[in-house]
Formats: C-alpha cells, sequence, structure tokens
C-alpha cells in the first residue's frame, strides 16, 4: 500500500544519542507484549499504545507524526528439564531477542488508516531496521546495572614502573609483611607484594598491600589469584580508591617476570564477592515449613521490576503510592494527561504513569512463560513493571541517583519529595506532599534568667536514634541488640537536654535546656530509623528490633503547648535573630591564653567552638589536629551572622569539627539531613567530593507553603501502614524491601513488595528487626 505521508514525512535513522521508546508506552505501561503490540514513531521514536487508551493517535495528532512501527512480541514458552544455572558473574550472557521472542512489525499510517504499508519501501525500510536494531532506553540501564563500568585511570596511564627484573615464585607465595596465602596484591611499581583488606566471605586481609601504597605513594596493585592468562584481573588504585582497569596488564607483569599465559584464575575477583554478598541480602519468600507465600494479584498489588540496583527506589515508590494524597492527585479520575513534547521527560505525565500502573490492576498479573515442573513448582510471580523512565527522570543531574549504585532509599525519598514539590502542578490539583508535612518546635531556656525562645521548623519526616545495647552472645555469633520501643525512641527524641551556649540577654554561659516537640501533626508520619554505631570512624548499620504495635496508638503527648503566659521571651536581638539560637561566647580566659601561645584569633574561636568552650588544653590539641583544614581560617559564626554556618545548630556542628569534619561541608551535611549527626557523618563520607555549596534554591520554601502545615488537633492517633526494611551492613549495599497493610478481601493484611514479587506474609517479626523507614498514617 501506498501512503502520501511518507515522501513527505522527512524520515531519519535514530542517530545514538537519540532514545527509541520500543518497548512500553510513554504515558502508560502497555508494551509490546500487549496484543495490540506497541506504535513507535519513525519521526521521534516516542512509544505509544495503539490499545484502548490510544497514547499513539494522540501523539500523532498532536505532534503531526502520522508513520509508526507497530511492534507486537510473543514471548516463547520455556519448559525447564533442568535447575535454572546459578548466576556467578556480574555480567550476563544476554539471550537474543529472536532466543526468547517472535517478533512481528508492522508499518502503519495513522491519520490515512493504514495499516499494512510497504516495509521495503527505501524511505521507511532502513528507518525500521534501524528502530529495531537501537538499544532502547531501558536496554541501556540494564546494561549500566549489570555491567560495573570501570576505566582506566592517569595513575595507572602515566605509570613509571622500577627496572626489571623476575620475582621468584616463592616470592609471591605469601604476604611480605605476613603469612596470608591469599587475597594477595602486587605493587605494579616496584614489586612489592601485600595482602589487602578484609573481604566478604571470610576472606583474610591485614591490608599491608595499602599501607605499602600509603608509606611509598605506589598507588596501583594487581591482585594476584584474579589474574586470567585473557589478560583480565582485579585492578585497584589506592590513590584513586576505585577499582580500575589496565590495558597494559600483561606488559606491566612481565615487567616483574609474571607471564599472563602462565597464569590460572585461583581465587573470587572483588566484583564476584560483591555479587555473592549481595545475594545473601534475601528475605524470606517461604513460611515457616518450607511453602512459598501465595503471590497476589489486583489492584495496588503490582510489583516493580528491578533494574539492577533499583530496590531502593521500588520500596520507596511503593509506600508513596500506598498514600491516599498520592492515589487521588496521580490516579484515575485526575484528568487528561498533560500534552507535552516529550512525554518520558516529563514528571507529571510519568508519576501519572506509575500510579495507572501500580494502582489499576491492569498489569498485576501472572507471568505465563514458565510451565510449572519439577523444577519449578512454585506459582509464577508477576513480570513486573519496569520504571526505566522514572528513575531516569528522577536521578536527571544527581550526582548519586543518576548511577547504578545501589542507594539510600530515605534519601531518595527526601530527593522524590523535593522535585515533587518544587514542579508545577496543574491548577487545581494539589501538591500530595502536603500530607507529610508538620512542624516542630523547639524550645530554649537559659538555665540562668529562665527567659525562653520558641522556634519552629516544617519538616517531612522524623529521624530517631536507636538506642543499641548488645545482648549476651556465644563466641563466633553475630551480635544481637535488645528490642526497643518506638515509644522509648520518641522519647528519646522529645527529651529535655543541656546545651553549652551562652545567653544574650545576662550574658550567662551556664547554658540552656532545650526541648523540641510536635507544633503541629501531619497526615502521614515518616519515621527514619537510626540504627547506625560508629566503628573506627565508619558509619556501620546494626539490626535492632524496634517493637510497634499493629494498633493505633497516640502521640498528644508529644504535641507542643507553646509559649506559656508565664515565660518571658529572650529579646530578639540582631545576633541572637540572625542564627535562631543564642550567640556562642568563647571562654575568655582560654581564648586569652591561646591568643598569648600565638594562634590567630579566628583560629582560637573555631577551636573553642569545636571543643564545647571548656578549655584551653583541648583547643589547641583541636588546633595542632587541624592545621591543614583548608578552612582552618575561615571564620565561623558566632552567632552575629547570617551565613551558612550559623544555620546548623552549633552544639551538632561542633561534634563533626571534634572529628575532623567541620567546614561548610559540615554545615550542609546537617542541612541534608535534617541535623541528625550520625546520618550527617555517613553522609559526609559518602560525599567525599562535595565541597559543601548550598543551594539557595532548595532552601527556599515553596510559595505559601509555610503556613498550614500538619494538624493540632487532638486525638492524635496513629497506626503503621508500610515500612521499607533494609538487609546488609550499610544502607548503600544490600537489598531493600516494603511491607505494606493491603485490604485483601474481607480481611486486612500484610503485604511483601520485594522487587516484582507480591506475596501476603504472615509473620512480620522480621520486618520489624530489618526496618529503616516507617510510614504511620493519622486514624
Amino acid at each position: 500500500m501506498t501512503c502520501v505521508h511518507v515522501s513527505s514525512a522527512n524520515l531519519s535513522k535514530p542517530g545514538p544519542s537519540d532514545p527509541v521508546y520500543r518497548e512500553d508506552c510513554t504515558q502508560c505501561f502497555d508494551s509490546i507484549d500487549d496484543p495490540a503490540g506497541l506504535d513507535v514513531c519513525l519521526k521521534c521514536f516516542n512509544g505509544g499504545c495503539p490499545g484502548d487508551r490510544n497514547h499513539a493517535k494522540l501523539h500523532s495528532t498532536s505532534h503531526g507524526h502520522p508513520l509508526v512501527v507497530n511492534i507486537r512480541r510473543t514471548r516463547k514458552v520455556i519448559e525447564r528439564d533442568e535447575p535454572p544455572l546459578k548466576m556467578s558473574k556480574l555480567a550476563i550472557a544476554a539471550e537474543t531477542e529472536a532466543d526468547r521472542y517472535e517478533t512481528k512489525t508492522t508499518v502503519k499510517c495513522l491519520e490515512c488508516g493504514l495499516d499494512e504499508l510497504d516495509k521495503e519501501d527505501p524511505a521507511i525500510g532502513p528507518i525500521v531496521d534501524s528502530v529495531m536494531k537501537a538499544n532502547t532506553f531501558s536496554q541501556k540501564e540494564e546494561v549500566k546495572a549489570w555491567e560495573q563500568e570501570m576505566t582506566s585511570c592517569e595513575h595507572i596511564l602515566t605509570l613509571q614502573q622500577d627496572p626489571p627484573k623476575q620475582i621468584e615464585s616463592q616470592d609471591l607465595g605469601h604476604c611480605s609483611k605476613c603469612d596470608l596465602k591469599e587475597n594477595l596484591w602486587l605493587c605494579l611499581q616496584c614489586g612489592a607484594l601485600g595482602c589487602g583488606r578484609a573481604q566478604f566471605g571470610g576472606v583474610g586481609g591485614n591490608s599491608h598491600a595499602l599501607a605499602h601504597s600509603q608509606e611509598t605513594g605506589h598507588g596501583v596493585a594487581v591482585k594476584l589469584g584474579s589474574i586470567t592468562p585473557e589478560g583480565t584481573a582485579d585492578v585497584y588504585c589506592y590513590t584513586c580508591d576505585e577499582e580500575r582497569v589496565d590495558e597494559e596488564l600483561g606488559a606491566h607483569l612481565a615487567n616483574w617476570g609474571i607471564l599472563l599465559s602462565e597464569r590460572q584464575k585461583t581465587e573470587k575477583s572483588l566484583t564476584e564477592m560483591q555479587i555473592e554478598q549481595n545475594l545473601r541480602w534475601e528475605f524470606s519468600m517461604t513460611t515457616e515449613d518450607g511453602k512459598e507465600l501465595t503471590p497476589q494479584f489486583g489492584p495496588g498489588l503490582t510489583g516493580l521490576k528491578n533494574l539492577g540496583n533499583s530496590c531502593y527506589l521500588a520500596s520507596i515508590i511503593q509506600c508513596l503510592f500506598d498514600i491516599p494524597a498520592f492515589q487521588e492527585r496521580y490516579g484515575a479520575g485526575v484528568g487528561p494527561l498533560p500534552d507535552v513534547l516529550d512525554p518520558a521527560q516529563d514528571l507529571e505525565t510519568q508519576l501519572r504513569k506509575i500510579a495507572d500502573g501500580l494502582l489499576s490492576g491492569r498489569y498485576s498479573k501472572p507471568e505465563s512463560d514458565i510451565t510449572v515442573s519439577e523444577h519449578s513448582p512454585e506459582v509464577p510471580h508477576q513480570k513486573g513493571l519496569q520504571p526505566s523512565m522514572l528513575k531516569h527522570l528522577i536521578g536527571r543531574g544527581h550526582a548519586e541517583f543518576s548511577t547504578m549504585r545501589q542507594q539510600d532509599a530515605f534519601e531518595l525519598l527526601q530527593h522524590v519529595i523535593k522535585l515533587i514539590t518544587r514542579s508545577k502542578h496543574p491548577s487545581g490539583l494539589p501538591d500530595p506532599t502536603r500530607s507529610m508535612r508538620f512542624v516542630l518546635e523547639q524550645r530554649l531556656q537559659c538555665l540562668n534568667c529562665k527567659k525562653v525562645r520558641y522556634s519552629s521548623n516544617e519538616q517531612d519526616s522524623i529521624f530517631i536514634d536507636v538506642p543499641l545495647e548488645k545482648l549476651p552472645a556465644e563466641e563466633g555469633e553475630e551480635p544481637k541488640y535488645k528490642p526497643v520501643t518506638l515509644k522509648e525512641c520518641l522519647d528519646n527524641l522529645t527529651a529535655t537536654e543541656v546545651v553549652e551556649l551562652g545567653c544574650t540577654s545576662c550574658s550567662s554561659k551556664d547554658g540552656f535546656s532545650k526541648r523540641t516537640l510536635f507544633k503541629t501533626f501531619p497526615e502521614v508520619l515518616v519515621v527514619n530509623a537510626r540504627k547506625m554505631a560508629v566503628v573506627n570512624w565508619v558509619p556501620v548499620k546494626v539490626d535492632v528490633p524496634v517493637l510497634v504495635d499493629d494498633e493505633p496508638f497516640a502521640l498528644d503527648s508529644y504535641l507542643s503547648k507553646g509559649q506559656q503566659p508565664d515565660e518571658e521571651a529572650l529579646p530578639e536581638d540582631e545576633a541572637a535573630a540572625a542564627s535562631n539560637v543564642p550567640a556562642f561566647v568563647p571562654n575568655a580566659e582560654a581564648l586569652a591564653m591561646l591568643e598569648g601561645m600565638g594562634f590567630p584569633r579566628v583560629r582560637c574561636e573555631k577551636a573553642l567552638h569545636a571543643t564545647g568552650n571548656s578549655d584551653a588544653n583541648s583547643a589547641m590539641e583541636w588546633l595542632f589536629a587541624h592545621m591543614e583544614d583548608p578552612d582552618i581560617d575561615v571564620p565561623v559564626s558566632l552567632g552575629g551572622d547570617s551565613g551558612c554556618v550559623s544555620a546548623a545548630d552549633p552544639e551538632k556542628l561542633a561534634m563533626l569539627e571534634s572529628m575532623g569534619l567541620g567546614g561548610p561541608r559540615a554545615v550542609k551535611a546537617l542541612k541534608e539531613t535534617n541535623g541528625d549527626v550520625e546520618r550527617a557523618i555517613e553522609w559526609l563520607f559518602s560525599h567525599p567530593d562535595d565541597g559543601g555549596a548550598v543551594d539557595e534554591e532548595e532552601t527556599a520554601a515553596p510559595a505559601g507553603d509555610k503556613k498550614g502545615a500538619g494538624s493540632a488537633e487532638l486525638p492524635a492517633n496513629f497506626q503503621l501502614q508500610s515500612i521499607v526494611c533494609h538487609k546488609g551492613t550499610s544502607i548503600h549495599a544490600g537489598h531493600y524491601v516494603a511491607f505494606i497493610r493491603k485490604k485483601l478481601g474481607e480481611q486486612t493484611s500484610w503485604v511483601l513488595f520485594n522487587d516484582e514479587k507480591v506475596v501476603k506474609v504472615e509473620d512480620v517479626e522480621e520486618m520489624k528487626k530489618f526496618a529503616y523507614v516507617y510510614f504511620f498514617k493519622r486514624v
């Protein structure tokens, strides 16, 4: 068939940077696997569904792009005659589409209504072939997810080796500093052999290779047991502190008489050990008697496919779209989708797309390509929605969320809230994050003159520090911790404490009592449970059961009463008003002693501020330890400056400074973590390249949103609605899942969302042990 639009369409092949959306519709999750297939625009390569929603026709009409290629894919039935192979490497040797699917393409003109245009037409055929061969958006994401991108570095490219020599085989048998015979790393610059750091799975190490690098400045080393005859190996640059690739590894090893052809791989690579460790972080999908938990299907019971390291995203998205405000804002009945040039790059469109996918039940059905056999007796789970477009959009321009590494689920939640709050909402549609906002009120009272100051801060979550008390354990057992109640954590959060600050009213240095309570309560209270222990200055996550009743509980006792008639307020002088806290007054005697020793006044004040304003000796020790700090001569705001340092709690800032983590980076860390010190420490370690610059746009509150956050009405009863759980020793690794309270038939039950797997669970005790983020609804 011929069409008048073919000659005038001026079609061109997709370029390397052009996204080709040929897997699912950019406005819903209808895909090439549906009976109607998917229409891919031959002009801009947008994917649109041709079914009952007909987003393809909407795109064609609004953009004037009538020509499409319809792609329909049928998955071949797989008979499992033997157990599936165990994954043993990070890169998946993926089957081709031809191995797994039967695919049919048809060229259509949506304006003329012609369904079978000639694919051999020279104006169409090459374009269709290029579309089918191009990497799709989600394929690029999956490649990033499973293929760790390692590159070389300047230290490898400019490596200057010592004069060649033959290292005898007996000298390659153990570490030169100890008796370890595995996990050995050869310095490529001088040929020294040292043991590595202790690794996952009990692999020993005393870090002698690292010590050698620090002593000599030699940065590049190779793990002997990982070398293969093909020239692959674990190469690590200690200077960059990153795993690297050495394209000249053969020549570099030959300098020490080591020939690639004679090497055999004898140890697991770092990548293989990482995968093995990640595979251990799994949540039970069986009952106590070993039976598979029953998969669930229907509206609100749709899973999300793991894109590699995206379980942190899936768990947060599932909990957010369980909140009524999100369902009402982005779910069915909101109105027509916005008419935008590129739906895949529009946040409003993608949030509505994910809401439809999760809530409609349209995609919640068993995957039908696996035949049950003795090797796969389980009921098939869902295929799961692939949230590639949303993940890309959320992570765009963000240093962490744009990568394929595992991330902190709570940090993602804060980022998503920020994106939604800033986005333009269509007329008459509310910001759904308002249901999570509330106001905390801080009361400061001078211990001498008893005058008070009240200040309030609008938030969308709270941090609770979970008390750590180890239980007796047998030798060799992993440490276990005493369970604590949620009430204990809230009591600690709202307890009165004494802070060492000077009073601007009476000039007393006795300090202040400080207490924080709720001024208002939200509709949905988000609680981040901080279960962190700092070991050798490194934050390590531990598992402490936090006991939370399933039944509603009252938070009335945590409501602030505000300033009382018999309380006298501190004067709002300029210094105190700028910092919103009483001014810091340096210890005059200690300051004079430090200045008498020749230290500049700026450094003296900073040292006293960092050491609690106690005495000259402590401050002097701090000064000697921080002489090389780049910001050592930057004045600390002592209450009379409206600069960024004054925005942080001086006491918490002093704690970070005492650990050598001061300056603008510490201020930003406290800001990014809502003032949580332990979380700020972890933020600093996980953002080593962040210089501490604060985005003014981030600090500005949305217009009109400061007023009316939350409600002070009583009673304030809350009930646990959903939980994000985490297994692993760090929130940047391991595995995240969500447990959500759902209505199943006539009963309310807990449902586990483990990526694409959605199952009903009977025992919820394990989830309490690994809970990381709680969502409580007001009832």
